[in-house]
């Protein structure tokens, strides 16, 4: 789709996510952690590329909203307040020290109560990979905004997540990660770890170590060299490769982020990168063997295909930025034939886009049931920059 065109469309996929939320009315806002990290990255896009100031204040308005809805117990809780414990005056400083509520529709599951695994995918908690999304769109603000709060509440939101998700087992050896814990913080809800969320955590604190405002960095901020050596050491011979579009569309974009990491922050993850392209190499023709290109809408999930769509335009922009930066990158022979091989895929993109870009699909019961997660990531593959680019 033509650039022109395609604004367009993130305009009004944005507005209607906006009314739909109660972002805009001054009603009581209904807010979901991963939809509202993306979220942010579209308005600051759309201030970009426009420079109209009210997709700037959307973005400031929905972190606001975040933090004073998930920072905060739950109306259907007996406890009231932040949910670090903070009282009010120092909660308003650090809103997220306790972590972020995920936003779904149930209350968590007590200690005592059975564990139902259909039921708590519809169970409020935290969820790890959610927070490193979070971090990443405060990031964002910051480097847009030039207010270096949104950065340390993002570095301080890492430092509290990662001492509560990261543990290490009783009969010993390395490190271990929970994938959802309490609202609180005291007890994990689900103990398995998530295949990417070490990745994920990995990566979001390289980008927030090296892109802290130089004259920020004084004493005073908080430091994640600590935190990338732990979480360096859980990622160590974990495997990545996976045949799931979300899962893969989120090693793709994560790829461009180390990409950008060592373009513009001489940071020498090399290995990381090559490891990262090749594990959606692996995964890529899996999933295209058994896509469900052929089935029906209401088979589908379009917020899952568009993840991977979203990774696939992050394959042009890392070979764009190769292109840019070939005394960086010209002896890696590797590199540039993963990038080959990964050139086949990128079509699916707009295949992606198109099919949900249709109206009649946008009427589906698979479409509706998730209906805002869905535009928003529909605009984030329209219009992907918010998100990937490091701005």
């Amino acid at each position: 789709m033509e650039q022109h065109a395609a604004m367009g469309v993130v305009r009004e996929l944005m507005a209607e996510f906006a009314q739909l939320t109660k972002l805009s009315d001054g009603q009581t806002p209904r807010r979901y952690l991963w939809t509202d990290a993306f979220a942010v990255c579209n308005f600051l896009e759309l201030y970009r590329q426009t420079a109209e100031e009210k997709y700037k204040q959307l973005a400031l308005r929905l972190v606001d909203q975040v933090h004073h809805v998930l920072g905060r117990h739950r109306a259907d809780d007996p406890r009231t307040g932040w949910i670090s414990g903070l009282d009010e005056p120092e909660g308003e400083r650090h809103p997220i020290r306790g972590g972020l509520r995920i936003g779904k529709p149930l209350n968590e599951r007590r200690p005592d109560e059975p564990f139902d695994e259909q039921l708590e995918w519809d169970r409020d908690g935290q969820y790890y990979h959610y927070l490193t999304k979070w971090m990443h769109a405060l990031s964002q603000v910051s480097r847009v905004t030039g207010e270096a709060t949104y950065q340390r509440w993002a570095i301080e939101l890492a430092k509290t997540v990662h001492t509560s998700f990261t543990y290490r087992p009783a009969v010993g050896g390395r490190k271990r990660m929970v994938w959802k814990m309490s609202i609180d913080l005291s007890y994990p809800l689900v103990p398995s770890m998530g295949q990417h969320d070490p990745l994920d955590g990995l990566i979001t604190y390289l980008q927030l170590q090296a892109t802290t405002p130089l004259e920020a960095g004084q004493p005073s901020w908080p430091d994640l060299q600590a935190e990338i050596t732990d979480m360096a050491g859980i990622c160590q011979g974990q495997n990545w490769a996976t045949a799931d579009p979300l899962g893969l569309g989120g090693l793709l974009a994560d790829a461009y982020k180390v990409a950008q990491l060592i373009a513009h922050h001489q940071l020498k993850q090399f290995d990381l990168l090559e490891t990262l392209l090749e594990a959606a190499l692996v995964g890529l023709p899996a999933y295209v063997s058994q896509s469900d290109w052929p089935q029906p809408v209401d088979f589908r999930l379009a917020f899952r295909e568009l993840g991977l769509s979203i990774g696939l335009r992050a394959v042009e922009r890392v070979q764009g930025l190769m292109g840019e930066s070939p005394g960086l990158f010209e002896e890696k022979a590797q590199l540039h034939s993963r990038l080959v091989a990964l050139q086949q895929y990128t079509p699916l993109a707009e295949k992606i886009e198109a099919f949900w870009l249709e109206r009649s699909h946008r009427k589906a019961e698979s479409w509706l049931a998730h209906r805002e997660i869905n535009m928003v990531m529909l605009a984030t593959s329209l219009a992907p920059d918010g998100y990937l680019q490091q701005l």
